[in-house]
């Protein structure tokens, strides 16, 4: 598949009235693992596991030591690939245009709670800058109105989300991102203020199951650094097991 075909693909599965469930990896065997899955329709990366995975803090990571992650995850596998580009790197533009090339096909890019025409200039950099490849780039455009909201009411919060998304979706993003523990009631405000199949949201503990996310009108749920924290819990339990005169499980896979 091409890159304008592979972001069809996923231009599709985004408007689907069936939520679009991504599993996010940080490098390429995890990329691999995950997109073995029949059930799986495309891969997300997670910023937060790649910045951690080369020894940065989230958002920390310089673009380009992002972008050559992003590349190996995308050559490790068929499916369209949305990646996760923290703020742009300072040119947002730029950097989805550079992303494109590599074949990435979509992207979180975040506002971290920016004045509102600095976040707007941002998106219409990114939605021109696809225009200009020929991409049907889907941006996930993510404001952290609740994350980065402080001691402000909830309520306030997910206005200023409302607000920020209606803003970014009439710059051409695809979707609104909108990270945070969203119960039934902020949810069913949230997809009421930016219409059916315009949010997207993040599976943390507690949180709603997709079937439900779906229900409510969801348009795609992702999982962030949890994936990679699952995995490196799996990881120490091993290593502590082993520590105390266990072994490698029978049943472990054999290696490819």
């Amino acid at each position: 598949m091409t890159t304008a075909s592979k972001a069809e693909t996923l231009k599709a599965l985004h408007e689907s009235d069936s939520i679009l469930q991504v599993v996010n990896v940080w490098d390429a065997i995890s990329a691999k693992v995950v997109a073995d899955l029949p059930e799986t329709k495309a891969i997300a990366t997670a910023g937060h596991s790649i910045a951690a995975s080369h020894g940065y803090a989230d958002g920390t990571i310089p673009a380009d030591v992002a972008l050559a992650a992003v590349k190996r995850i995308v050559d490790a596998t068929d499916l369209p690939v949305t990646a996760d580009l923290d703020n742009g790197y300072g040119t947002p533009g730029e950097t989805v245009r550079k992303a494109i090339q590599l074949g990435v096909v979509g992207a979180n890019v975040e506002d971290r709670l920016a004045p509102l025409a600095d976040s707007v200039a941002a998106v219409r950099e990114i939605v021109r800058a696809a225009e200009a490849e020929g991409v049907a780039f889907q941006l996930n455009a993510r404001t952290d109105a609740i994350v980065r909201g402080g001691d402000r009411p909830l309520e306030e919060s997910l206005d200023d989300a409302i607000e920020r998304g209606r803003a970014f979706l009439a710059e051409g993003a695809s979707l609104v991102f909108v990270p945070g523990p969203l119960d039934r009631a902020a949810t069913e405000r949230l997809v009421e203020g930016l219409g059916r199949n315009k949010l997207s949201v993040i599976g943390l503990p507690g949180a709603l199951t997709a079937a439900e996310y779906e229900e409510l009108g969801v348009a795609r749920i992702s999982y962030g650094p949890l994936t990679q924290r699952v995995a490196l819990r799996a990881l120490q339990e091993l290593a502590t097991d082993l520590y105390s005169g266990g072994v490698i499980p029978a049943d472990t896979p054999a290696l490819n």
